[in-house]
């Protein structure tokens, strides 16, 4: 009766269940811009050396090795938002930790801001969660470009936390941690260990923090989360990395909060773009690197699990549809989802829906004059009723087929 065991276990750490369960949640870059959209290739499609509007062989050149499945796309626009907020939904993700850049206007900021706020409405409609991971290097670069004074570094920081407080950690889909509101710092790079206490002692509760785990003794009180180990240019082994959550592991072990990681692969495009050399390699496996890190969180103590990254393509973190890999790691969240959880019962089928519908806004001649129609359809999906909406869908694909 041991695998009976085993199962029950499995069952009151997933989430969906009725006991305190796992969150998956997916770290989300919004910092995408389009010409379609914004009237512009912003640096992260082309990191100022690639040009998106050459296509060869099909391929648009992109500053990435690999291509988005519904190409490169904008995260300002709706239909892109509305696709990934429902791939999560349907592939068992409970909601996304949005890689967050401030409340100031500098650099691509405040454009990161406004899309995070434009796909927080999409996880909420969706039914997800959200959370921020805050980096505080922007300081560090607004004080250098003299765009923000150095004495005035802490104050904005404490405009920064007030700001979160204000609209994010009070709103029911913010992701707790306990009774605090979850905050993750890709660092700290900016900001000491005296100065974090300043910045974040008038919070009411004061918010859960966690740092990179090499970095957590510049934010006093924080737990660890993990992240695709790469450094030196090196190329990275099974035994490396795994070596890497066996100490995120021990952590956890030994009493301090932690925050699984989980990632498909890292391979980056810095070199090729000529910005400097790359943070080194780690290998795809055929699916399996995702495969063994995804178990090793499901079975560890951490009760939140971090997926590194929804779609940072400039790092090949994605887990989102590519033309190169597919539905691979949706599928295997949904499918480990499902055998789990009685109540989940989104099927790989449905995991096309999402880019079904994107693609038809996008190619469908008729868009002005179908949109309601597609917009009921999208109600569909988010009501969960994708019996019904794939029907609608597939007919209208065999008429336009784009």
């Amino acid at each position: 009766m041991r695998w009976l065991g085993f199962i029950a276990l499995l069952w009151f750490s997933l989430p969906g269940t009725t006991a305190e369960r796992k969150l998956v949640l997916a770290h989300y870059m919004p910092w995408y811009e389009s010409k379609a959209v914004s009237g512009q290739w912003g640096w992260h499609w082309t990191m100022n050396k690639f040009q998106p509007d050459k296509v060869v062989q099909g391929r648009r050149e992109l500053a990435s090795h690999y291509r988005p499945l519904i190409c490169a796309y904008d995260s300002n626009d709706p239909h892109a938002l509305e696709c990934h907020a429902l791939l999560m939904k349907f592939a068992g993700i409970d909601g996304a930790i949005l890689d967050w850049y401030g409340i100031r206007k500098h650099n691509d900021y405040a454009v990161i801001h406004r899309n995070s706020q434009h796909f927080i409405k999409y996880l909420k409609r969706a039914g997800l969660k959200f959370a921020v991971c805050y980096e505080d290097q922007t300081v560090k670069h607004m004080v250098t470009a003299k765009i923000l004074p150095t004495a005035q570094d802490v104050p904005h920081g404490q405009e920064v936390m007030r700001w979160l407080q204000t609209n994010w950690f009070r709103d029911p889909a913010y992701v707790q941690n306990g009774d605090r509101p979850l905050l993750l710092v890709f660092g700290p790079q900016h900001f000491t260990a005296a100065q974090w206490p300043q910045l974040t002692s008038g919070l009411k509760p004061a918010p859960a923090t966690y740092a990179l785990p090499h970095l957590t003794s510049r934010l006093p009180g924080s737990g660890a989360f993990g992240w695709p180990p790469v450094h030196g240019g090196k190329r990275l082994t099974p035994a490396n990395w795994n070596q890497y959550l066996n100490d995120l592991d021990q952590r956890a072990a030994d009493g301090e909060s932690i925050i699984a990681a989980v990632f498909p692969k890292f391979h980056d495009i810095y070199r090729e773009a000529d910005l400097h050399d790359s943070y080194g390699y780690l290998d795809d496996q055929n699916g399996q690197t995702f495969e063994q890190t995804l178990d090793r969180a499901w079975r560890g103590k951490a009760r939140i699990i971090q997926i590194a990254t929804w779609n940072d393509f400039g790092e090949g973190t994605i887990i989102e549809p590519t033309q190169e890999f597919g539905y691979r790691y949706l599928e295997s969240l949904q499918g480990r989802r499902a055998k789990i959880d009685p109540a989940f019962h989104f099927i790989p089928a449905d995991l096309r829906l999402p880019v079904m519908l994107y693609q038809l806004r996008k190619h469908d001649p008729k868009i002005k004059e179908l949109d309601p129609h597609y917009d009921a359809i999208a109600q569909q999906l988010f009501s969960n009723r994708t019996v019904e909406a794939r029907k609608t869908l597939l007919a209208l694909w065999n008429r336009v087929k784009p």
